[in-house]
């Protein structure tokens, strides 16, 4: 947790232009946010379309990592320690659904992968070589790049970890200690990843080991084009998932002429495993971008069905995602970074934020109603302040007190423009700020 002197303590009219600090933050349960900017509804034009957001100052009663209340800001007195927003936009806190924190490059110097994008099995063969190295200080690794996850407003990730041969377990072992020891910064989930192929590296055994020591998701690898044989592959995933109660969190990168076969048969198996519906996703997914409309719609309206989702980290390039249909039929969809920096990618950059905006540019997402939904890719339950017609839903009292603070008038500037995170609260407890960072 960041220490420093953000919190006033004792009697203080929240609205005060005084100033008052002890220079120290106080390990408190439980707080008053004062002066925070809040969204209360959308302003139309004479054509029933959204022209601005309104919005007021409040202040949120906070109680072990809850939302106790939320009150207009009215020169009310507290004896309760007090953080002063200071007119700064209060924003749900951030979500990276897809990360590989295990076996990154983050943290070293700058080094880009000198050899040209290969194939899948190619960069196998790579990792062969380089994992037991990287291995050496994966923990530490993991723990900044956490550190950078927060700075970006991220409090959640789901981590996909390495589990093959020749990292055997240790690449989760190492992940383990890396959320132990940032536990008050960063909610997660893990998923038990087969990088190598589940038939092509004879990775079962060690899937079946990792389920039962601390994960959530048990993942899979092209089942066509890596492993050789789909229904075979696909099988072992949802098996293993099904025998100790676990999710299923597939990376799917093939194409319509393979990759359709493979997600009718996920579609399949999930149909006849209710144990499996809404605990199965769908990562990259890029056959989904290839589909015709007849095709398209057969598929999207059995994932919605099953609430099969979809976790895209938004490509640009020669496949763009059709996110915008995903949420025209109800199919859960989300985003993550994928690689920070790896042998995989560079671009990294761990802004969910950002990947708001991008969804933004790349559909049309440009005017204040749009872009104030495009910030559901990045958020828990696709949670945004005001719902589709304009009526407040975040924050009431009950909810988790993990948000963040950025200097914008309301959520559409915020996906925008993006602006610095200034605070980042993680069930009530400050894990980045700008001031002290």
């Amino acid at each position: 947790m960041v220490t420093g002197s953000l919190f006033l303590s004792g009697s203080y009219l929240a609205n005060s232009k005084e100033k008052k600090s002890n220079n120290q933050l106080p390990n408190s349960n439980e707080f008053v946010i004062i002066n925070a900017l809040l969204e209360e509804g959308f302003v139309y034009n004479d054509k029933a379309q959204v022209k601005s957001t309104k919005t007021g100052l409040y202040n949120l009663h906070i109680k072990n990592g809850v939302i106790e209340s939320v009150a207009l800001a009215n020169n009310q007195q507290y004896t309760l320690p007090l953080f002063d927003a200071k007119g700064m936009l209060l924003l749900p806190a951030l979500r990276d659904m897809h990360i590989h924190i295990d076996k990154t490059f983050y943290g070293e110097p700058w080094s880009a992968e000198a050899l040209d994008r290969r194939t899948v099995k190619d960069m196998i063969n790579l990792e062969r070589e380089i994992l037991p190295n990287l291995l050496l200080h994966s923990t530490e690794k993991a723990e900044k790049a956490i550190e950078l996850m927060n700075s970006k407003g991220t409090y959640f990730a789901r981590c996909q970890t390495n589990i093959d041969p020749t990292s055997g377990l240790k690449s989760l072992e190492n992940l383990h200690k890396a959320l132990e020891n940032k536990k008050e910064n960063i909610q997660s989930e893990i998923v038990a990843f087969p990088q190598h192929g589940i038939l092509y590296s004879q990775s079962e055994g060690l899937l079946r080991e990792a389920a039962q020591i601390g994960i959530d998701f048990i993942g899979g690898l092209d089942p066509t084009t890596v492993d050789g044989n789909m229904k075979k592959s696909l099988d072992i995933m949802f098996n293993i998932a099904l025998d100790y109660n676990k999710g299923v969190d597939i990376h799917l990168h093939e194409g319509k002429t393979t990759g359709l076969a493979a997600i009718e048969y996920i579609i399949e198996r999930v149909r006849e495993n209710k144990a499996l519906q809404g605990k199965t996703y769908i990562s990259h997914g890029f056959a989904l971008a290839q589909l015709n409309t007849t095709e398209a719609k057969t598929i999207f309206e059995q994932l919605a069905e099953l609430q099969i989702g979809v976790i895209s980290t938004v490509p640009i390039g020669k496949t763009i995602m059709p996110i915008p249909e995903f949420y025209e039929y109800g199919v859960p969809i989300m985003t993550g970074t994928d690689s920070i920096i790896d042998h995989w990618s560079p671009f990294g950059s761990c802004d969910m934020l950002e990947k708001a905006k991008l969804c933004a540019e790349l559909y049309g997402w440009s005017n204040e109603f749009t872009l104030s939904r495009a910030l559901r890719i990045a958020t828990k339950d696709k949670i945004t302040p005001l719902n589709s017609n304009g009526e407040k839903i975040w924050p009431l009292k009950g909810q988790e007190a993990s948000f963040l603070l950025v200097k914008a008038s309301c959520s559409a500037e915020a996906v925008a423009r993006t602006p610095q995170r200034e605070t980042v609260f993680n069930k009530g407890k400050i894990i980045f700020n700008n001031d002290i960072a």
